[in-house]
């Protein structure tokens, strides 16, 4: 019955079929069943017009309509509604779908509307308000809580805004029989964890009945959401502990312990000999290691990277590092050349600038196994690149590459490489055991000793002579400086600084030959870019003047001073990352933030995370419900972020109770072999069909 074509629902046919699937991707009952109310209105509470005030969030009056007009020309063309009741007036505009809601409202006739009021010019409107006509429809529903749906100009022009998606919905509930809806969880995981039936959770979340019928219905579902998420993810890994095998590291070798003993040039933190152990013991397992190594900026991540590797080389195997820019690249080759050249370990850099003749002495004592570390970026996965014995592949920013990109390094050997996957964006625990639940994960939460905290302060734009009074004082001890900005080009729309005007600016507050200034952008070639990049690394230059090409990448000790301009544009994670590319030496190093004077609250609060925390992990939480988790590490991806009604960002404590559920079941019965379980494999296939196959990737 699920599986019925959307059109044959009474009341929809084949035009509003149409706007349904190319608006709401509805095609099928079951399509419309799942198209989850997104808010809920108690149509026993109501608002005089007087009783509104600045503090009022969403309110509902019942009133009529007194009367109503079209005002304006073109683009502030608009409907305007006086809405009165037995203490006052009220206008409800209408910006969009004018003409239409003009002739659905009539005077004198009794409503209820339901809107988040706005104040303008010293009075209170609604604007774009949910209406409903108060007939005897609507009296037989007031008593319960009403579904809000979201709908779209096309929808409300076929008659399916809120209120008519809400009578269709009506419809097919009537329908809706138990045998309908088939159940998803056994009856011993519905009792252990009190969870009504499917049948029922899908009635109360459209017609609930009370508060408490409400909250049940979407405690089951959004159970039901994270638990077979992380029911397929935890028995990937179980299954892949058991039948991927991996290269066996058996000796930590001459290689490891020299350097480790000779030529570390500081001692690693607890944290980092915490993680190294882990990975030891990944790969002398005998299966293949897939580790997620997450670190904020600065904690040594490097480090571990490159002490893993000399355990594959002492072992007789090749390694590659893969990262998501030149710079980057060019900066572990540096870091790995210096720390390694007295070990006589040969390290190469493949790039997309590499040179043809460079490329073929490359290819070649990569397959006669001459070549013991390869660095590069997406040019290690073309096909020519072939490895004598890749036996470890890290990759730094793990969310910079696409999951295709990681599967065809894997392939670069017979048996799997281990993989390590290193990010210093601190991803939120409920996100890390939603992507990365198949995954084992090491976490670096210590930064290396003698490293002092950023200090982050934020200023409004007319503190700017105070900012670069600032810059001047810490050029004058030495210091190098970060200016960034968020735009290259002139943008007619945001009243933002560009990069350029910003670099003229900077040019006459700090003129040569003074100052040296070097200027690194997207639209430089790669030697533009690492001549400049080498100018600032030297000290010729004492501020860099950038986009965000410096977020990764860049490890300049001397530099202790990071500005970033209109800061307000910037999400906190990249905020959080940028900062990172100071604190790299012994000297106090300093963040300054730089804002227009009027700041949402969602850009007040992301300046206040900032200026309170350095601590990563507390500012991915943030970033997590200001974003929500589908614009978080490009996480769309993925194919796991399915969720229609599971918010990772509030239902972390439903994602425990789902992940304790679904690791109980696979640690009794992996196969899914007794017949209380079998409806789990069975639910598994059914979702398999849409999904690609990403199982196989670390």
């Amino acid at each position: 019955m699920l599986d019925t074509p959307i059109e044959y629902l009474k009341g929809i046919g084949p035009q509003r079929a149409e706007v349904l699937k190319k608006e709401l991707n509805i095609f099928t009952y079951r399509d419309f069943l799942t198209n989850y109310p997104f808010r809920y209105v108690d149509r026993t509470v109501f608002t005089t017009i007087k009783d509104i005030h600045d503090e009022s969030q969403y309110v509902q009056i019942k009133g009529v309509v007194d009367s109503l007009e079209v005002v304006g020309l073109k683009q502030a063309k608009r409907l305007v509604v006086w809405f009165r009741d037995n203490t006052g007036v009220i206008e409800l505009v209408f910006f969009k779908g004018y003409n239409w809601m003009a002739q659905k409202l009539k005077v004198g006739q009794e409503y209820v509307v339901f809107g988040k009021p706005s104040s303008f010019k010293g009075k209170y409107n609604l604007a774009h308000p949910d209406i409903d006509l108060v007939n005897n429809d609507f009296l037989s529903q007031q008593s319960a809580f009403q579904a809000v749906y979201n709908s779209t100009e096309k929808l409300k022009i076929k008659g399916l805004d809120s209120e008519g998606i809400r009578r269709m919905m009506r419809v097919l509930i009537n329908q809706l029989q138990p045998q309908h809806i088939e159940e998803t969880l056994s009856e011993e995981v519905k009792q252990d964890y009190k969870l009504i039936d499917r049948y029922n959770a899908f009635i109360q979340i459209h017609c609930p009945e009370n508060a408490e019928q409400l909250k049940q219905a979407e405690l089951r579902l959004k159970f039901d959401e994270l638990f077979y998420i992380q029911l397929r993810l935890l028995k990937l890994n179980k299954v892949r502990a058991v039948t991927v095998r991996g290269f066996v590291f058996i000796k930590v070798g001459p290689l490891f312990n020299d350097f480790f003993n000779n030529y570390l040039p500081f001692e690693l933190t607890n944290a980092q000999k915490r993680v190294l152990k882990e990975v030891r013991f990944d790969v002398g397992s005998g299966r293949q290691m897939n580790r997620l190594l997450q670190g904020d900026v600065g904690s040594g991540k490097t480090m571990v990277a490159l002490m893993s590797m000399l355990l594959a080389i002492d072992n007789g195997f090749q390694t590659c590092i893969m990262a998501p820019t030149e710079i980057l690249a060019q900066q572990h080759a540096v870091t790995f050349k210096e720390a390694l050249n007295p070990l006589g370990v040969e390290v190469a850099i493949l790039t997309g600038s590499t040179k043809a003749k460079e490329r073929k002495i490359i290819h070649t004592k990569l397959l006669n196994g001459e070549i013991k570390i390869l660095i590069g970026t997406h040019a290690l996965i073309e096909d020519i690149v072939k490895f004598n014995n890749l036996g470890l592949v890290v990759i730094d920013e793990q969310h910079r590459f696409g999951v295709a990109q990681r599967a065809k390094l894997r392939a670069k050997n017979v048996l799997p490489p281990h993989m390590l996957i290193m990010t210093a964006t601190p991803i939120p625990r409920t996100l890390a055991m939603t992507l990365y639940g198949d995954l084992d994960t090491s976490l670096i939460d210590e930064l290396p000793p003698g490293r002092k905290p950023i200090k982050t302060l934020h200023f409004m734009e007319n503190h700017r002579l105070r900012v670069y009074g600032f810059m001047r004082e810490q050029i004058e001890l030495g210091r190098q400086v970060y200016v960034v900005f968020p735009l290259i080009k002139e943008s007619e729309k945001l009243d933002y600084q560009n990069l350029q005007q910003g670099y003229d600016n900077i040019i006459k507050e700090f003129a040569p030959p003074n100052y040296q200034i070097s200027i690194v952008h997207g639209k430089l070639s790669n030697e533009q870019k690492d001549f400049e990049m080498q100018r600032f690394i030297k000290g010729e230059t004492q501020i860099m003047v950038a986009t965000t090409v410096i977020e990764v990448g860049v490890n300049i000790p001397n530099a202790s001073v990071m500005v970033i301009e209109s800061a307000e544009r910037f999400g906190l994670s990249q905020l959080h990352q940028l900062r990172g590319r100071v604190g790299r030496g012994a000297e106090q190093s300093y963040c300054l933030l730089l804002t227009g004077y009027k700041l949402g609250a969602d850009s007040r609060l992301r300046m206040e995370t900032m200026v309170r925390t350095n601590d990563g992990f507390e500012i991915s939480e943030v970033d997590l419900k200001l974003r929500g988790p589908g614009d978080i590490e490009g996480t769309q991806q993925s194919g796991v972020m399915d969720l229609k009604l599971a918010n990772l960002a509030q239902d972390g404590q439903i994602l425990q109770l789902a992940r304790q559920a679904a690791q109980t079941i696979l640690d009794e019965d992996v196969n899914f072999e007794s017949e209380k379980n079998k409806i789990y494999n069975k639910q598994l296939l059914l979702q398999q069909k849409n999904r690609p196959n990403w199982s196989k990737i670390g």
